[in-house]
């Protein structure tokens, strides 16, 4: 069940999603609050530590860079100093990006400051009001383009301004007739505007807002769901309920999926609406069904609000939760083994390719390395090194993911036939006994860099240098984790 579950995840890598939203900056200021203020009964704040993170859209565009998609955004800044700050983090995750500038508002800035692990302030700088004639015609404009390059369309209203609703008509019109699934997250209580989209994705709080009163139960969710999609032709209106799980309706189907919470701890809420609706957006570009999208949706969903901050799900994140309980290791296997089973493939006239690596955090880099290669060989074999060969290799602070966990991780790739541990330095050792016909790297290492090219030509074999994926490295996410851990 989770092999299946794992190749569903990896089919949404590459895909193409427009983005339209509200853009902002948000801001942690962390510290300890040991003392109170001469100057009024309040805390003060010692600051240990400041962190900037993309909000709004931008969190929905960080999320779909760690499955590697054709992210197209459109969007809105102020004319300031923020602004750039933004556009470098966006710049940092190659998306391709189409951003008006407004002199007339600034850039949205939301500081949240936290002590003792706790949010005891937040300060927004914003501006609330309908974006002009002339900024709207040409943000319509620039998402015509980038709608006709996607092949789903996401819309993140967080009721700044941007979405109006002579926007929103457009877009979801254009979509439509171009056939391009819309993606709604709502703030705003006036679901008049979103009519026509294919799914929407208000978290229990706003649908109570809309509905203008409490649901007490999921009979009554259901039938509050039920009313909008009827009343404001939805296909599908999806309920987020943090550690109380999430609600699919459906038009078209009578039953309601109902799936629970993937984490009973729930540390952080912020971002993870947008993680939803970012792998939501991934598997409808791939064409999964909506209860495959979902439960994937809720699995990231689960990752995130483990975090703090406007967290992400990373690749590596999501195939260890979907194995934690899959304990069998059917590939892996020790050298004498592999010998035996690279012989019969021998014998079978099998292709035998070879690849090596660390594996901290899988990646969408390594998964495009794996695809390679099978596409060159009938049988790849991956080694992997030990804890201790990192340590060596790395450092002492090194691998952030232990052996076991990153076993598990391969184990669920169909790309990938035989997993072997190794403890050297170096694999050269595998690769004499084994003679694979192919030794494949990325082509960011020369031929005269890979160890054991020389000895595979020597007996008649070749080398493939793969196509790498750029901004993608188990450097870049532990630095990206660590550097937005609070």
């Amino acid at each position: 069940m989770s092999q299946n579950i794992s190749e569903k995840i990896l089919s949404l890598l590459n895909t193409k999603i427009f983005c339209l939203g509200d853009l902002m900056l948000d801001k942690y200021i962390i510290g300890t609050t040991n003392r109170i203020s001469p100057e009024g009964p309040i805390p003060v704040l010692d600051i240990k530590k400041e962190i900037n993170m993309l909000g709004g859209v931008g969190n929905v565009v960080r999320n779909l860079s760690t499955l590697a998609v054709e992210t197209h955004l459109v969007s809105l800044l102020g004319n300031d100093i923020i602004s750039k700050e933004v556009e470098k983090k966006l710049d940092k995750i190659s998306v391709n990006k189409n951003i008006v500038k407004d002199a007339n508002r600034p850039t949205i800035t939301k500081s949240r400051f936290i002590a003792n692990n706790q949010q005891i302030l937040r300060v927004d700088k914003e501006k609330i009001l309908p974006i002009s004639k002339s900024t709207e015609k040409r943000i319509y404009e620039c998402s015509k383009k980038k709608i006709l390059k996607a092949d789903v369309v996401v819309i993140s209203d967080y009721n700044k301004g941007l979405i109006t609703k002579n926007i929103l008509k457009k877009i979801i019109r254009f979509s439509k007739n171009h056939k391009k699934p819309v993606i709604l997250d709502p703030k705003s209580t006036d679901f008049e505007k979103y009519k026509g989209v294919t799914i929407i994705t208000p978290n229990i709080k706003e649908l109570e807002a809309v509905m203008k009163k409490k649901l007490i139960n999921d009979k009554e969710i259901i039938n509050a769901s039920r009313k909008l999609i009827s009343k404001f032709n939805f296909n599908h209106l999806l309920v987020t309920m943090g550690k109380l799980g999430m609600i699919l309706v459906s038009k078209k189907k009578k039953n309601v999926i109902k799936l629970d919470a993937e984490t009973k701890e729930v540390f952080d809420v912020s971002g993870a609406g947008d993680t939803v609706v970012s792998f939501i957006a991934a598997g409808l570009a791939c064409s999964l069904k909506i209860e495959e999208v979902v439960k994937i949706a809720n699995i990231a969903a689960g990752i995130v609000v483990n975090k703090t901050g406007t967290s992400v799900a990373h690749l590596s994140e999501m195939l260890i939760s979907v194995n934690k309980n899959d304990y069998h290791l059917s590939k892996v296997m020790d050298l004498s083994e592999v010998e035996k089973v690279a012989n019969f493939w021998l014998k079978k006239k099998q292709i035998i390719g070879f690849t090596n690596g660390c594996f901290d955090y899988l990646h969408p880099g390594h998964i495009s390395l794996f695809q390679q290669a099978k596409q060159k060989c009938s049988k790849l074999i991956v080694a992997i090194n030990s804890d201790n060969s990192i340590k060596k290799n790395k450092g002492s602070f090194r691998p952030k993911q232990k052996l076991n966990t990153r076993l598990q991780v391969l184990n669920s790739i169909p790309f990938i036939d035989l997993i072997i541990v190794f403890s050297d330095r170096t694999p050269l050792s595998i690769i004499k006994k084994i003679k694979p016909y192919l030794l494949i790297k990325g082509s960011d290492y020369k031929e005269n860099q890979i160890i054991g090219a020389k000895e595979v030509k020597k007996y008649g074999g070749k080398i493939l240098r793969t196509k790498i994926l750029s901004n993608f490295s188990s450097s870049i996410i532990i630095d990206e984790i660590l550097n937005t851990t609070f």
